[in-house]
């Protein structure tokens, strides 16, 4: 071998072992598969609310609450349950509704959540009860869409679409202010209700979920009220029902349900999902497995029952490690699939191909930040997670307000202020009464146009950290430590979000440009 050969051949093991490191290193701070044949809860230690799960062949597919994010209603899917990975969301925007646009105090805690996902020869099916609207049948024969829908004519809260043996179709709904299970027939063509009745009371009972295995039928229920789950059985739909209870968040979680694993794997059995209330990083998915005694699934092993473990091992091996993408220098063509806007964006105030390799937010309309169109979020992690962002502030205008931060109850912004080119932090808390500004740094002036922000989001101490630099190395903190908070009441209803903003109380302006997004372990 010649000298320049084995350069060349030195240089070509450098870039591949590079690319190998590459490819290993978790783009996210979190990471469930260990490496060994083992997984840690949860999955995705991110804010995915209601799952669904479903098997459809050797893969699994979960839905998820998105309440007013567009767009909306996320489907994600894995070949073992512990590795996940976006596949699409339903809705590219939200309609029914003007508040999805902002208009009437918008939709914050509302929206689309708790989906029903099954699968029937060929063909996806999700059923979701818009907040004040009717519930919608969402299909498609691929799960990355496009996806038509049909609306019922009534609403079935937290709806449980369920197939029967027969080819009958079912939707189960209640709701936890109650409890009584109502259960509606619907026309093989899932486009209307053709018979409903009473078939149960489960006193708080919301979020079900209906599965038949060996001649018993099953619902699963969550118990907000008590963060508990319940599952009832019986021979027959109408009962009569005996009900046990399973686990509650201080075993694993208080809603899910039950998936099989595909026929003939060596592992075999069955897992369960179930959400957990986490704190301000929201309601995290756990996966559990599940055995039977005397046809009742119990949470956990023989060996500890009763309760989600903290590690085990993964259901199924063998499988790549997957991830959704995270961090994004905005060179595509389209947003990564991880981002999402709140509430509706107005499409033609942002871009990707004004300026090449940037995202170029123009100011949108709002008169401060939790009014603003066309923020756009990306979901923290737990436990510890920095997001920091580059951008050139070269395009702003007088009156805009535009920079990174938070979005939760607390909304934690470093903000450029257009025309006196000066960075303000400022908090936005949601009440009861409506949101409460206070500005903590009401005007530093900045040196240049291009300026790094960041964000530290620290879960377990249950604080956030905003700083910038203008160099890219020494940064400097601003208004102190912020509260993470989730908050169903007030605020966002959501875990703690990212969140990249621009706007101008005036309703027109400039422009920032977002170089790239770094997600990262703090």
């Amino acid at each position: 071998m010649t000298d320049g050969v084995m350069v060349a051949a030195g240089r070509h093991m450098l870039a591949a072992a590079a690319a190998l490191l590459a490819a290993a290193a978790p783009a996210q701070v979190w990471r469930s598969d260990r490496g060994d044949g083992t997984y840690a809860n949860p999955p995705l230690n991110a804010d995915y609310p209601d799952p669904d799960i479903i098997r459809v062949g050797d893969d699994f597919y979960f839905a998820s609450t998105t309440f007013a994010n567009a767009p909306g209603l996320t489907l994600l899917h894995s070949r073992d349950l512990v590795n996940w990975d976006i596949v699409s969301h339903l809705l590219p925007r939200l309609d029914g509704s003007p508040r999805f646009d902002m208009a009437d105090g918008g939709s914050y805690r509302h929206g689309i959540y708790a989906p029903s996902l099954r699968y029937r020869d060929g063909t996806f099916y999700v059923a979701v009860t818009p907040v004040g609207q009717h519930t919608r049948i969402y299909r498609s024969r691929d799960p990355r869409g496009p996806w038509t829908h049909v609306t019922l004519d009534r609403a079935a809260f937290d709806p449980a679409l369920f197939f029967d043996d027969d080819g009958q179709v079912y939707l189960a709904t209640s709701i936890g202010s109650d409890g009584t299970i109502t259960l509606h027939t619907l026309d093989r063509d899932l486009t209307r209700i053709t018979a409903s009745r009473v078939i149960y009371y489960n006193k708080g009972a919301e979020g079900s979920k209906l599965l038949k295995r060996n001649g018993f039928y099953y619902l699963f229920n969550a118990i907000p009220g008590k963060l508990a789950l319940t599952v009832s059985r019986a021979r027959a739909l109408d009962g009569p029902w005996e009900t046990r209870a399973q686990i509650d968040d201080t075993t694993g979680g208080h809603q899910g349900a039950l998936v099989d694993l595909p026929p003939g794997s060596k592992e075999g059995g069955w897992y369960g999902f179930v959400m957990r209330a986490s704190g301000a990083i929201g309601r995290v998915t756990n996966i559990s497995p599940v055995f039977w005694q005397d046809d009742w699934p119990v949470w956990g092993t023989p060996a500890a029952p009763g309760r989600v473990p903290d590690v085990a091992p993964k259901p199924i091996t063998g499988q790549p490690f997957r991830e959704p993408p995270s961090s994004d220098d905005f060179a595509g063509r389209a947003l990564g699939r991880q981002w999402q806007w709140n509430h509706n964006p107005i499409d033609r105030l942002w871009s990707l191909a004004e300026r090449p390799g940037w995202l170029r937010l123009h100011a949108a309309p709002g008169t401060q930040f939790w009014w603003a169109r066309n923020t756009l979020v990306q979901k923290a992690q737990a436990p510890r997670a920095r997001g920091e962002v580059l951008v050139d502030t070269r395009g702003l205008k007088r009156g805009d307000v535009c920079g990174f931060g938070t979005l939760g109850k607390f909304s934690a912004q470093l903000s450029v202020l257009g025309g006196v080119n000066k960075l303000t932090m400022r908090v936005t808390e949601d009440r009861r009464n409506g949101p409460h500004v206070a500005i903590l740094e009401p005007g530093r002036a900045l040196a240049g146009t291009r300026l790094w922000l960041r964000t530290d989001m620290d879960f377990p101490a249950k604080t956030a950290t905003l700083s910038f630099s203008e160099d890219g190395r020494r940064f400097v903190s601003l208004g102190g430590p912020v509260p993470l908070v989730f908050d169903w009441q007030t605020g966002t209803f959501q875990g703690v979000q990212f969140a990249l903003s621009c706007y101008n109380p005036a309703g027109k302006g400039g422009w920032l440009d977002v170089d790239r997004f770094t997600l990262s372990k703090p």
